[in-house]
């Protein structure tokens, strides 16, 4: 019988992860499926951008994966037995049972809406493309001089204002932020988001907490009112209850708890990767959900099962954090370089050079999914005891 891998979400994580195994196991035996709500691939970095109105690339996830032998499932996940390797999925009309051998769990994040009453009654929000799109329609039907509110600071909230701002410049945008905004950033790189934000003629409320959102906009601790004809949540990311419900040992987020090599530390067949697990650093700091977390967990976790399940040295991948990237709107950004400690440097690249370096790191991304082994040949290895590898084409 083929050992059966079950990969959860097919997002940044989930589809490197599901495409290198596919290339580097052999399919005699081992048997591969993926479980994605959408049977699109979406590009959750560009979000911002599909809700501002733009365009995006259709990115179906059986081209992706096609000639990989790996059997999508496009389906919703709603539960998992850990005790019985058995996960619960729905289409919507049915509900089925998937039996695993190896789980790998990367069902991402969404908006955190911090118990903050209101959010998920009347804001909007970016953490997926249905609701990017939700926002896309509202924008769309607001007219001249609507307002949109912003709650946020962080990079998902920067992105949303600086883009929506840009493409519809008939609306009125501003920001509110409990901290200051970018205060993490170097001091040229504050500067420089500062001149964009006033550029766009975005109006920034900083220090400043949220208490409550409305029908009309949001109503701060200190009790001031902002108005708003759309309010969009940006503040911050929480993973889905599921992984807490199955029993597995999970950080007080919800995070799945795992090993340096990405194993859950109660249920070592079930590994995590991308925004779903919580791991220590290089730097003895928990990695933080993003993209670029997303690409050094998920290669550590496609190591350790082809390790665990042929018996080959499991090889160590990075676990760093070198810096963010930033898109204010479409021709200006910011690379911000950060430090062992995770601590912005004084360097940062600015302007229309850093807005092509994201968009080069954008346009790489579905390629490199589609392409987990960069176009080399891969080797298909053995279930552990069963021979030797053989080499095919990528």
């Amino acid at each position: 019988m083929k050992h059966r891998i079950v990969v959860l979400g097919a997002g940044y994580a989930g589809a490197f992860s599901a495409g290198a195994l596919a290339r580097r196991l052999h399919p005699d035996d081992f048997e591969i499926s993926v479980v994605n709500a959408e049977p699109d691939f979406a590009e959750r970095l560009r979000n911002h951008q599909l809700a501002a109105g733009q365009q995006l690339r259709h990115l179906p996830l059986a081209q992706m994966f096609a000639g990989t032998g790996i059997r999508l499932r496009v389906a919703r996940v709603t539960g998992v037995d850990v005790e019985h390797r058995r996960v619960t999925i729905t289409d919507g009309r049915s509900t089925d049972r998937l039996d695993y051998d190896t789980l790998l769990y990367t069902l991402g994040s969404t908006a955190d809406d911090h118990a903050v009453p209101g959010v998920d009654e009347h804001a909007f929000h970016v953490a997926s493309r249905p609701a990017a799109l939700r926002l896309r329609a509202h924008l769309d039907g607001l007219g001249e001089g609507g307002t949109v509110l912003v709650v946020g600071g962080n990079l998902t909230a920067i992105e949303a204002a600086t883009e929506i701002a840009e493409s519809h410049p008939e609306l009125r945008i501003s920001l509110v932020t409990r901290g200051e905004l970018g205060g993490w950033l170097g001091g040229k790189a504050r500067r420089h988001l500062l001149g964009a934000f006033d550029r766009l003629g975005i109006t920034v409320h900083q220090n400043t907490t949220v208490a409550r959102v409305e029908a009309g906009g949001a109503v701060a601790v200190d009790g001031t009112t902002f108005t708003a004809d759309a309010t969009v949540w940006a503040a911050g990311f929480a993973v889905p209850p599921i992984a807490a419900a199955s029993g597995l040992a999970v950080e007080p987020n919800g995070q799945i708890t795992v090993d340096r090599q990405m194993r859950s530390v109660s249920h070592p067949d079930v590994y995590a990767a991308g925004d779903s697990a919580f791991v220590i650093g290089d730097n003895g700091q928990p990695l933080p959900m993003s993209c670029a977390s997303a690409g050094f967990t998920s290669m550590q976790a496609t190591a350790t099962i082809i390790g665990d399940r042929t018996g080959r040295k499991i090889s160590t991948t990075s676990l760093s954090y070198v810096g963010n990237h930033i898109s204010l709107g479409r021709k200006d950004g910011l690379v911000q370089a950060v430090d062992g400690d995770a601590r912005s440097k004084s360097w940062a690249l600015r302007g229309r050079t850093a807005a092509r370096v994201k968009a080069a790191v954008l346009g790489a991304n579905p390629w490199s999914l589609a392409h987990p082994t960069f176009g080399m040949p891969s080797r298909r290895y053995r279930a552990a005891g069963t021979g030797e590898h053989t080499v095919v084409p990528a």
